[in-house]
């Protein structure tokens, strides 16, 4: 009944299973490649929607099953005419990482195997990828959402909300991140690199495919709900795991992107701060009704600290990720390990020339401060922005080292 195709030789990717008699093409234009999970109930079913689909579209394709089951799933993909990779069970992000090397598509064509996504409606996405587009999303709320197929909370709260935050950090304009049903050219799938290992794998998508600034659109999908007797991965894990999975989702939002949020307002903290604090070194003075004083300062060593401490983040962020490669790449080029080392030096031994009065005060009258001195708080500033420019070196040495290597 089965042929094994191919066989990874650490068996990590697991091994590709077709049917006897069927020969995949060796160039097609699409690649299928659908992760499963227990859907004997659906993949038959499934996989004559996506022949069906090419048909229509009038391409060649490959339909890959991706299966982690312990029911019949593969048997009877198989007897429908797919190929399935068996792969042991470790998340959705993994399954589709386990599919590169199998995938011979120039196109690559993603969602679920159980036929809520109408995959004999492909041909939409065929045509945008023809048209140059390296990247499509579908998008239920511009085509059709089936009643009962997406429970009121998900529909009306939690995915537009995750959709509007990444919209506003990545600048996309994205109607529905978290649609199943998307594209990728082979080339732009790759760009990607696909790291996530689970439910946050579609996040991962979608906003690196925003930030590499790919040729990016959407086109409308039907959503149906699920087969009579069908019980939903998230159901199946518990009645948390939406919330598990949104908050993931954010997450990866977050930790791909820091840059977007950090960096400006970090800079303008920095610059206020430190204006600020600078100012006031000389001692309290009044602007109008308004008195700057020792409260005032610490605010300014406060914004200046954390300032700094954000643009840092954000431009590490950008040359870990390199998402973003233009800044990265000036940053590793024109901060030179020595030229990071002397500023920190320099700042640092400003500071505490700036603390000697205050050091002899606090030594001469028995370990106490009799006054206190603005251009001391100034000189703690510059020793903690010092401090701060020595790490921040550091960490650009080592990503220039661990950038080198790959």
């Amino acid at each position: 009944m089965e042929a094994i195709l191919q066989t990874m030789g650490d068996g990590d990717r697991g091994k590709l299973l077709t049917a006897d008699g069927y020969i995949p093409p060796e160039s097609p234009e699409i690649s299928v490649v659908v992760p499963a999970l227990n859907e004997e109930l659906t993949v038959g079913e499934f996989v004559d929607w996506c022949k069906e689909g090419l048909k229509k579209a009038g391409v060649v394709g490959q339909i890959l099953i991706v299966d982690s089951s312990t029911d019949r799933t593969t048997e009877i993909a198989l007897a429908h005419g797919a190929e399935v990779l068996k792969v042991p069970k470790r998340g959705l992000g993994r399954a589709y990482i386990d599919a590169i090397p199998f995938i011979r598509g120039r196109y690559i064509l993603m969602g679920d195997a159980d036929l809520t996504y109408d995959f004999r409606e492909m041909d939409l996405f065929v045509e945008k990828f023809r048209s140059g587009y390296e990247f499509i999303m579908g998008s239920r709320f511009k085509g059709t959402i089936e009643k009962g197929a997406m429970p009121k909370l998900h529909r009306y709260f939690g995915t537009p909300l995750t959709t509007w935050i990444l919209n506003r950090i990545y600048g996309s304009k994205f109607s529905d991140i978290h649609c199943g049903m998307r594209g990728a050219t082979r080339e732009a799938f790759a760009r990607i690199n696909l790291q996530s290992q689970s439910w946050e794998y579609a996040s991962e998508m979608v906003l690196k495919a925003a930030r590499l600034k790919l040729n990016l659109t959407e086109v409308p999908v039907k959503f149906y709900k699920d087969r009579e007797g069908r019980v939903s991965h998230h159901r199946r894990s518990s009645i948390f795991s939406p919330w598990i999975a949104g908050w993931i989702n954010l997450k990866v939002m977050l930790v791909y992107s820091p840059d977007s949020f950090l960096l400006k307002p970090g800079f303008v903290l920095f610059v206020l701060g430190t204006l600020l604090s600078f100012s006031l070194v000389g001692g309290p003075y009044s602007v109008g009704a308004i008195g700057f004083n020792l409260h005032w300062m610490l605010l300014g060593v406060t914004c200046a600290t954390l300032g700094y401490s954000c643009v840092q983040i954000g431009l590490l962020a950008r040359m870990i990720h390199n998402l973003r490669p233009v800044l990265g790449s000036r940053v590793k080029r024109f901060w030179p390990y020595d030229l990071g080392i002397a500023i920190s030096a320099i700042l640092a031994l400003s500071g505490v020339g700036l603390n000697r009065a205050l050091i002899q005060q606090y030594l001469a009258h028995g370990l106490r401060l009799t006054e206190m001195s603005y251009q001391g708080i100034f000189g703690l500033l510059l020793i903690i922005i010092g401090f701060q420019t020595f790490c921040f070196t550091l960490l650009i040495e080592m990503v220039r080292r661990v950038s080198s290597k790959t």
